[in-house]
């Protein structure tokens, strides 16, 4: 019998477990992909928009284009979950399927932080950074704080790659010497599982002239002052605040329950729920990994391998492995790669290749090589 499974998030996640499913069970299940947006778009393209290097169409892979067997994709938006009988309810329906995946991410809480929608800006969302470009043309001198307000976050090295591309768009534009930026971190170092990438991005900071301030939380903004206000109660003056917001699951997983101690929590083997067939994957769930793209994509390859063993009633399926490669632009066409592991039960480890113009070649073909397996007709 043909299996019916909903996939709720088209991300990293939702577009990696349904080609796979497709390339492989095409014949024996239906795939019903849903996602709110229209299209896909990679988490670095995000520096493209705030910079002004691409406009919002340069950068998106619309779902329409999507053509696998077996898959369908629907425009839609979830607005409640029963996770106990499999139901989802959506803008234009009511879904039932055998097995459900939950791949909704993480949403931003901006509120959470005191004055920040008022005294600050954020490029986390893709509105976020494609409207930041105005407000960076804008900016002719003065200090330029980034702030990471909550943890965990998504793209841990993001705040750092912020600060290394801001350094050299200032230099192009003539205005880095009337200028400072400065990190202010949660961590003690920029990327705690990997000591050499934290070691080559602090040594690239003290070459750029960029200030890091570790193990300090920025608790509220007041814009009349133009202050980041910390813990301690320092107060740390801006000109302008790009803050990295509090995460958080959607309301729609928060009201479903599904949610345990911020987030769903999950099988690290398999990343099923409590719920018979019900899985979640990505930055939604408490699995334990880096809140990014190639963790959940690994996530939906565990899927995946068990799945398709179960359909086809055969095969050792692996389980998630917690491996992921996580590229960092230092600026000057250079990219660093952070080769991590989080593999379930062991200490993480994050080995860290130096940066260099061949891995930024190589990162354009990341991207590359994923628009080709997830929307490419095979």
């Amino acid at each position: 019998m043909t299996k019916n499974i909903l996939i709720r998030g088209a991300g990293f996640g939702g577009l990696e477990l349904s080609s796979s499913l497709s390339a492989e069970v095409a014949d024996e299940v239906q795939v019903t992909l849903i996602d709110k947006n229209d299209s896909f778009k990679f988490g670095f393209s995000k520096f493209d928009l705030m910079f002004g290097r691409a406009s919002m169409s340069d950068v998106s892979l619309y779902y329409s284009d999507l053509v696998k067997p077996g898959v369908e994709f629907r425009q839609e938006t979830v607005t409640s979950i029963d996770a106990a009988a499999k139901k989802v309810t959506t803008d234009a329906g009511t879904y039932e399927p055998d097995i459900l995946v939950v791949a909704l991410g993480a949403d931003y809480d901006f509120d959470s932080t005191p004055g920040f929608v008022e005294g600050g800006h954020e490029f986390y969302s893709f509105d976020g950074a494609f409207a930041l470009k105005d407000v960076l043309n804008d900016f002719k001198s003065g200090s330029v704080v980034i702030g990471i307000l909550g943890q965990p976050y998504k793209c841990p090295p993001a705040p750092c790659e912020a600060a290394m591309l801001l350094h050299e768009w200032m230099t192009e534009r003539g205005i880095r010497s009337e200028s400072e930026i400065s990190l202010i971190s949660q961590w003690a170092i920029p990327a705690p599982p990997s000591p050499d990438g934290s070691k080559a991005i602090l040594s690239r900071f003290e070459e750029l002239g960029i200030t890091y301030t570790p193990n300090t939380v920025i608790t509220s903004i007041d814009p009349s002052k133009k202050i980041a206000i910390t813990a301690d109660g320092d107060e740390i003056p801006y000109d302008l605040f790009l803050g990295i917001p509090h995460h958080r699951v959607p309301d729609v997983v928060e009201a479903s329950g599904m949610a345990e101690g911020g987030w769903i929590p999950v099988d690290e083997k398999n990343l099923s729920t409590k719920f018979p067939d019900v899985y979640a994957v990505g930055d939604v769930t408490s699995a334990p990994a880096p809140k990014a793209g190639v963790f959940a994509e690994s996530e939906a390859r565990a899927v995946a391998e068990h799945l398709i063993a179960e359909i086809k009633g055969s095969g050792s399926p692996v389980p998630f492995q917690g491996a992921g490669i996580c590229y960092v632009e230092f600026g000057d066409n250079m990219v660093g790669k952070v080769n991590a592991n989080f593999l379930p039960g062991q200490p993480p480890t994050a080995p860290f290749d130096d940066a260099s113009v061949e891995i930024g070649a190589e990162k354009s073909g990341f991207a590359a090589e994923r628009k080709q397996r997830w929307f490419a007709a095979p």
